[in-house]
């Protein structure tokens, strides 16, 4: 069963997303989701808590890679928080996030 599963696309393709990842690190300052500066220098555990940092630097996909984005298409990723990145998830959240939905019924009872 664990073959008939598809492996994560990011890690398929490790080299080329390296490559990738560093020209979004040495390219870009601000996050692509917040417009906030990110510190690049922030390690992903933090040393003092011993548990991920929530500003660290990561990349994100414009379009998700799990709505068939591409992780090592350059113009498809920016710099981003990691606690940016995690909330936004793969954008089918967003609408959610902004608050109330309004329901639509289908009949009238």
């Amino acid at each position: 069963m664990a073959a008939d599963r598809p492996g994560n696309p990011r890690k398929a393709n490790g080299h080329r997303r390296r490559q990738v990842t560093a020209r979004v690190y040495a390219e870009e300052y601000d996050c692509g989701i917040c417009g906030k500066p990110v510190d690049k220098t922030l390690t992903f555990i933090d040393p003092a808590t011993g548990k991920p940092n929530p500003w660290a630097k990561s990349v994100d996909e414009i379009i998700p890679v799990s709505l068939g984005g591409s992780p090592i298409d350059r113009p498809n990723c920016r710099l981003a928080h990691r606690d940016c990145n995690i909330k936004r998830g793969n954008g089918a959240r967003s609408r959610a996030a902004e608050g109330s939905i309004d329901m639509v019924r289908a009949r009238a009872y």
